[in-house]
């Protein structure tokens, strides 16, 4: 494989939205052949990734068939006929893929991302990436209170899904190298989108909806959570607990305050959050943001910078970490900014792109893969539509999860479903989600659906007889993931090296906000503060103000990168015998997911207005003047907003027989209780010892080998005496230590 996990492997990526291309690149970073076939006067669509080739192209052969010519379409169908896999995003193609001959499908992986799944209705099957945003609800969590709501402008979701696209694809080829068994992908943005919203799920699944209101750049459970001005730009502040409250009001040398009656406690301040706020700017105000972020970080106090964003995010520890690069863009005769690869791995790692193709420089490269002998074994007869009787990709794979909160607990929550054992190590305590509300018999909804299909085991790692058994553990298991504070297992005598030698085969996965590797070590990093020092915020903008999206978008990207990185470190141990050291940065991901605006393409982002109207918004794909002009009587210019007496189904009727592309904006709950959210089965409910738990399904939709999601995560402790047991460990109350009664 030459250090790649992947190598050997032949992907034809024929598809025109973007998130085909995302889920490429990571294929041709692991070590893919990846052929990206260029027929951009064929693709019209509007958010195709031709737009974002500088981005896209990188590290791939580029091949430009001309459709006339049968030379062209044969050699494209030899080359299809020698690929592994396939991508495609069927609902906006109408090129190539229709000129291929029938069975083409036969024998490989395709992957084909679409809005809303091959089970979509027909009148919205093709919306761009911001209608998608619309309608799964996304806009409406994004924006200031009592504002309007803000559209997210970067492909996120397509980037969200290309990730998830290319962890399934991953795991279908394990499958078609293990079984000889080809089969499809309906990779779809919606239920993605829907996936990313699990802290807004919570309430409407437990039956308790309430009211919802945006929240800006605040929390909706802690106070001080907001971007303050200092002298020279913008600083994010999130202190999350009262030590942390009074520790900010001696360093604003204002101790009193950390013992005021008004803000003594947590609930206080989010009670009276508006005045801790102006407590705040009146003392970042008079300092630059260098002084802000020396103070806070000396006291351990989550913050960050604004990261602007212009030819590329300049930050240390990004470029610390080679994320930000530069390959010459032979169609311009200029050299280009593109991110590294976020895939940081000791045996298998990312391969950066040094090279930015020609349209059509590949030809002869391709003629040369043709011509190759294929290994017969990868070949099958079986059509990819249909079922196998192969294996899910991850039966007989132990997982060890130290996680907590979302990102590790959410990807170890995917991998189960693709039929690993995960065993959930969690403090005597619980995992810290365990208990927040709504609660079910104590156990917290949140907690219980991002952590379906687990068992659970309490290790005290403080004690001899708990750093034991995770050593007894570790030596019969496949994979080690966890996102504690960097170094924090190490201190146990646990560091990557330590475990290696315990398990020379084990993967060891670490997710952190700015990487074990890092020019902040140990550096408190909550989902905003990556969105904070990524560019995200900078991107998103209300009225000037830097703003995160609401959903915790920088949990979810790490979440689905976590996925991809085991499965690919999985791939290389089958062919090289050993295990590795995976250091994934949150940082460096979200970064990465910033590349569509690097380069100056963020000045030259399309225009977007969001209309009111008489039942709530709408977004639509043009600016103020265009839409005026085009329906003069229909809305009306406000201050700070537009404004239309219809409906948003009747305004988007309305723009669209004017051919501007638009969505009505609809809030969570429109989206939870929507035929194509019940159409798709994304949630569903199940009966656990007369307890009816809700349940998420898994986005990775492999068709041949699907996902199963079956049961809700059980009390804690429940599974140590089977596990420990299976490891002939006799002195179970000594791994537990102080677990409460009545626990298992």
């Amino acid at each position: 494989m030459n250090g790649a996990a992947l190598g050997g492997t032949i992907v034809v990526e024929l598809g025109g939205r973007i998130g085909v291309g995302v889920c490429g690149s990571i294929l041709a970073q692991l070590g893919a052949t990846v052929v990206l076939i260029e027929v951009p006067t064929i693709v019209t669509f509007r958010d195709s990734k031709w737009r974002n080739r500088e981005q896209i192209a990188p590290g791939k052969l580029s091949f430009c068939p001309e459709g006339t010519r049968d030379t062209d379409l044969v050699l494209l169908n030899r080359l299809v006929q020698c690929s592994d896999a396939v991508l495609i995003s069927s609902d906006i193609d109408d090129g190539m893929e229709k000129r291929l001959p029938p069975g083409w499908k036969e024998g490989r992986v395709v992957c084909d991302i679409t809005a809303y799944g091959k089970t979509a209705q027909s009148e919205r099957s093709a919306d761009t990436e911001l209608q998608v945003q619309a309608v799964s609800g996304i806009i409406d969590t994004t924006g200031m209170p009592n504002g309007q709501p803000t559209p997210i402008m970067l492909p996120m979701i397509e980037f969200m899904t290309g990730i998830y696209a290319a962890a399934a694809t991953i795991a279908a080829l394990r499958v078609k190298r293990q079984s000889n068994s080809g089969q499809a992908i309906d990779m779809a943005l919606y239920d993605c989108a829907f996936a990313s919203h699990t802290t807004f799920l919570t309430n409407i699944l437990a039956g308790k909806p309430g009211s919802f209101n945006r929240i800006g750049n605040h929390h909706a459970m802690i106070s001080p959570w907001n971007v303050f001005r200092a002298k020279d730009g913008w600083v994010l502040i999130c202190a999350g607990s009262d030590l942390q409250w009074q520790r900010l009001c001696k360093i604003m040398g204002r101790p009193e305050l950390g013992i005021d009656a008004r803000y003594f406690r947590m609930s206080d301040r989010v009670a009276n959050v508006d005045e801790v706020d102006r407590l705040i700017q009146s003392w970042t105000g008079s300092l630059t943001v260098a002084d802000c972020i020396m103070q806070l970080s000396n006291e351990s106090i989550a913050c960050g910078p604004i990261l602007e964003i212009k030819d590329y995010p300049s930050e240390p520890n990004l470029e610390y970490r080679g994320m930000v690069n530069r390959v010459f863009n032979p169609v311009e005769g200029r050299n280009v900014f593109i991110p590294g690869s976020p895939l940081r791995m000791s045996a298998s790692t990312g391969r950066t792109p040094d090279r930015l193709p020609k349209p059509d420089a590949d030809r002869n490269e391709i003629m040369h893969i043709v011509s190759r002998p294929k290994d017969v074994s990868l070949s099958s007869k079986t059509e990819p539509s249909g079922s196998t009787s192969a294996r899910l990709p991850l039966e007989g794979i132990r997982i060890l999860e130290i996680g907590h909160y979302t990102t590790v607990p959410l990807s170890t929550k995917y991998l189960a479903g693709l039929g690993a054992e995960v065993i959930k190590i969690e403090p005597p305590e619980g995992e810290a989600t365990r208990d927040w509300q709504p609660t079910q018999g104590g156990q917290g909804y949140f907690f219980t659906y991002m952590n379906s299909d687990k068992r659970s085991m309490v290790l005290d790692l403080r004690t001899d007889n708990g750093a034991s058994v995770l050593s007894q553990l570790i030596s019969i298991s496949d994979v080690l993931i966890e996102n504690l504070k960097p170094g924090a297992l190490a201190k146990r005598g646990f560091a990557p090296a330590d475990i290696a030698r315990l398990n020379p085969r084990i993967i060891y996965c670490s997710v952190s906000g700015f990487g074990v590797h890092s020019l902040y070590p140990g550096r408190p990093a909550y989902d905003t503060v990556i969105q904070a020092m990524s560019g995200v915020m900078d991107v998103i903008r209300c009225d000037g103000v830097p703003m995160k999206s609401g959903i915790s978008s920088a949990d979810h990207l790490g979440s689905a990168m976590a996925v991809v990185a085991v499965l690919a470190a999985l791939e290389y141990r089958d062919c090289e015998g050993r295990g590795q050291f995976i250091d994934l940065s949150m940082q460096d991901i979200a970064a990465w997911m910033t590349q569509s605006v690097w380069n100056g393409q963020k000045e030259s982002q399309g225009s977007i207005s969001v209309v009111c109207c008489s039942d709530g918004y709408v977004v639509a794909e043009a600016n103020d003047l265009a839409l005026t002009s085009e329906l003069h009587g229909v809305v009306s210019i406000e201050p700070s907003r537009i404004k239309t007496t219809m409906s948003r189904n009747e305004l988007v009727t309305e723009l669209v027989r004017y051919g501007i592309t638009a969505a009505p904006v609809l809030t969570v709950p429109e989206m939870v209780s929507h035929p194509r959210t019940e159409l798709r089965r994304l949630w569903f409910t199940v009966d656990e010892n007369g307890e009816k738990w809700p349940l998420l399904a898994s986005p990775l939709r492999l068709l041949g080998t699907p996902p199963i999601v079956r049961y809700p995560m059980p009390p804690l402790g429940r599974d140590n005496p089977a596990i420990l047991n299976m490891i002939g460990h006799k002195k179970q109350d000594s791994v537990m230590n102080t677990m409460p009664a009545g626990a298992h």
